[in-house]
């Protein structure tokens, strides 16, 4: 028989490391609220009988956000055999509110009293008997990071489990709202709203609350529902103040008057470390500049520099020609090639083929049918080689990224972005989602269910993939790589274009009238920085980097293998070359649809764009199986630029960039957009938005930059202008008023 054991604490609390290292399962972790948008299971490692659950991270289970409601949700209906609830001891306060209310439950709960190597570190002292004697339930110290804890931990949950009792005492308020709690409680047992007897005092308070989704589940009679408000608005009346805030007051009276007995600060008044740094680099003047340079530096490094020498072995080496072994005999060759273009390689010291050259080998030693041939070199390795060729530029990416998220300076910049988006009228929580992104849209998408506001949350969804992800870096890497001889700037540029396009994006919209209104509040614990973990860095790395690579094998080697056929044969199923073939008719058909943004008749470019709806990485993997050479491309274009020197000017390769990075995002996105946003019709307007701005950007950025470089003026540059001129009336123009409500009209009159 299987025991679930749930994880609940708030965002950034440790709960989906220590969910990692109970299971062994390597689930994303983050420095930011939102990074689990769903329950996930895994068995605990040794004992499969027992189901780990780990929930949403939440700060309370009033539902606001979709993360409570899910929590909230499963706990209530299916209620876990216990609960382990994560604290983060460096900040009692503010996560004990989530803990109050878990005792409300009737689960049984055991505390994971977590970071106390932070807490020791600063001098603060907790008498943790005391304080599960006053909570009455077992507490556990722990540190997610070293582990220190986490078996004593798990054996007092799973005591805990098969014991099936509850040892809570209930916090207790002030004795006018015990009464009316009792008498709410007594009331909803008499209409039968009751299932679960350890859950009345729970129901009694959301009921005093004024708790909608709770009140629109119960079957109340008439009657009760006026007994029901009675009795709340007298207490209400009594204690002055709204009933949410009652309750909200009386737990934070509650949690300050268990602290004052159980916890102590030294004195001085000192700043931590944390707040020493913080004192920088969230700096108003300083900020910005520094996270920048931050970024900056990260993909300079990961699509110039490093990322770029361990592209070009993978390139030339793995799916190329072959490399030197360690080099052994490179200096040679060289030497030799500058006399005879035409010299062996093989022939100048340890010299391994790549990849290519292996199976081409093996295919002519078993007589392989030439289109057979053709199909693995020129389709399955050109293409998906083209794209994995550009992996190790990524797990470079991703390893920079994750030390920025574990180290805790990513909560910092999403602080950051606060200050700036709420200038504009947006959500600071919109950041989150743009953050996840960077390495996958479908998960970024998702994450929008940290926002509130309907509104909001529907502007988040839209703008979201906006941000440069994952499959989206090859694309960068191959015009920034191939195209531009000073390819530094490209990929940062990429990435606060990204960044750019969600603001203003969000600024336009805003202007709607459906998404008028305040922003949703944004509400976040800084974790202390810390070094990062290398264990969680390069996990973090490697489900990335697979998510990528899975895909290269299965979705992109399905669409280089159609790619293939389509360019290798007419409609009349003749084989052809590829300018005859069936894709080149098609693209031939679609190109002149893209001729305004700079690609001319270049029906490759077409295709490509059209194919990296499937995939992103689809667009570089396209690329590789049309244009002969392109799976040995060196990272500074020289094989690539001569086949392509006279088709693509610098203009026109940043255009088609900028499309793709800005058009609708993959099918896969999509469909997360799809079951986020609940409405085809929706949906739509995203898509829509998605490629109407894209293809906007690209024309007014092609077509105002050859104007610059001495092109005459045309009907296309006067409409290139009329669409910059609307672009900036929709940023200028007024907010149009909220629609009316009754509230509204009265105050406004």
């Amino acid at each position: 028989m299987s025991v679930k054991i749930a994880l609940a604490g708030n965002p950034n609390s440790g709960k989906t490391t220590i969910f990692n290292a109970l299971t062994g399962s390597s689930q994303h972790v983050g420095n930011w609220p939102g990074v689990t948008v769903e329950k996930k299971d895994g068995r605990l490692k040794g004992r499969p009988e027992v189901i780990i659950q780990d929930l949403p991270g939440i700060y309370s289970l009033s539902p606001y956000t979709l993360e409570e409601v899910v929590t909230r949700n499963y706990l209530v209906a299916e209620a876990p055999e216990a609960i382990i609830n994560i604290v983060d001891a460096s900040n009692l306060e503010r996560n004990l509110y989530l803990t109050t209310q878990l005792l409300e439950l009737g689960i049984p709960v055991v505390i994971a009293l977590n970071m106390m190597d932070v807490v020791r570190k600063r001098g603060d002292k907790i008498d943790v008997n005391e304080l599960a004697q006053q909570l009455g339930c077992p507490i556990v110290e722990t540190a997610a990071i070293s582990g220190d804890g986490l078996q004593q931990l798990i054996s007092q949950a799973c005591e805990l489990a098969q014991a099936g009792q509850t040892r809570q005492i209930q916090p207790v308020f002030s004795k006018g709202l015990e009464a009316t709690l009792v008498q709410l409680g007594e009331l909803l047992a008499a209409e039968g709203q009751v299932k679960r007897p350890e859950l009345t005092r729970w129901l009694a308070i959301k009921v005093f609350e004024r708790d909608e989704k709770l009140l629109a589940d119960l079957t109340l009679s008439e009657a009760a529902q006026q007994q029901l408000e009675k009795l709340t608005a007298a207490c209400e009346t009594e204690l002055d103040d709204d009933s949410e805030s009652i309750i909200t007051n009386e737990r934070y009276e509650y949690i300050a008057s268990l602290l004052a007995k159980t916890a102590k600060k030294p004195d001085g008044g000192q700043l931590s470390i944390s707040d020493k740094i913080d004192k920088v680099v969230t700096n108003r003047l300083l900020a910005l500049p520094i996270f920048a340079a931050v970024m900056f530096v990260i993909y300079y490094v990961s699509i110039t520099s490093v990322g770029t020498l361990l592209t070009d072995w993978a390139n030339d080496g793995v799916f190329g020609d072959g490399w030197h072994l360690f080099g052994i005999g490179t200096e040679a060759y060289e030497a030799a090639a500058e006399i005879d273009p035409e010299a062996d390689p093989a022939e100048f010291g340890v010299w391994v083929p790549g990849i290519p050259v292996l199976l081409e080998g093996v295919l002519d030693a078993v007589n392989c049918a030439d289109w057979l041939k053709s199909l693995v070199l020129d389709g399955i390795v050109a293409g998906v080689g083209a794209v994995l060729g550009f992996l190790p530029q990524m797990m470079v990416l991703f390893i920079f990224l994750a030390i920025l998220e574990d180290c805790g300076y990513m909560a910092r910049v999403a602080f950051i972005m606060d200050r700036i988006f709420r200038r504009f009228g947006l959500s600071g929580k919109s950041f989150i989602p743009m953050l996840v992104a960077t390495g996958c849209g479908v998960p970024g998408v998702m994450a929008t269910r940290t926002i509130e506001k309907e509104a909001d949350r529907k502007i988040a969804i839209v703008t979201t993939t906006f941000m440069p992800c994952g499959a989206k870096l090859p694309i960068i890497a191959l015009i920034a790589g191939a195209l531009f001889a000073e390819s530094g700037w490209v990929a940062p540029v990429c990435y606060f274009i990204g960044i750019a396009a969600i603001i203003l994006s969000g600024v336009i919209l805003k202007k709607m009238r459906f998404f008028a209104g305040d922003p949703a509040p944004f509400v976040m614990e800084l974790p202390s920085y810390h070094l990062p973990r290398v264990k969680s860095v390069l996990l973090t790395m490697w489900d990335r980097s697979k998510s990528f690579a899975k895909k290269a094998g299965t979705i992109i080697l399905l669409s280089t293998i159609v790619i293939w056929f389509l360019s290798s044969y007419n409609f009349s199923m003749q084989a052809v070359e590829t300018q005859d073939s069936m894709l080149a008719d098609v693209g031939r058909t679609v190109a002149p649809v893209f001729a305004p943004l700079g690609w001319g008749d270049q029906w490759e470019a077409a295709v490509g764009t059209v194919t990296g709806l499937i995939a992103k990485e689809n667009v570089v993997s396209t690329f590789g199986s049309l244009y002969a050479g392109l799976d040995e491309v060196s990272e500074d274009g020289n094989e690539f630029w001569s086949v392509v020197a006279a088709k693509y000017t610098p203009l026109a390769a940043f255009s088609f960039m900028l499309f793709n990075l800005l058009c609708a995002p993959c099918f896969a996105a999509i469909g997360a957009i799809r079951r986020e946003m609940g409405s085809l019709r929706w949906t739509a307007f995203a898509v829509g938005y998605q490629c109407a701005l894209a293809y906007a950007s690209a024309m007014v950025f092609y077509q105002l930059g050859m104007l610059m470089h001495g092109g005459s003026f045309g009907l296309l540059s006067a409409l290139s202008l009329i669409l910059l001129a609307i672009f900036i009336w929709l940023l200028l123009r007024p907010e149009p008023k909220a629609k009316p409500t009754p509230v509204r009209a009265a105050l406004e009159n």
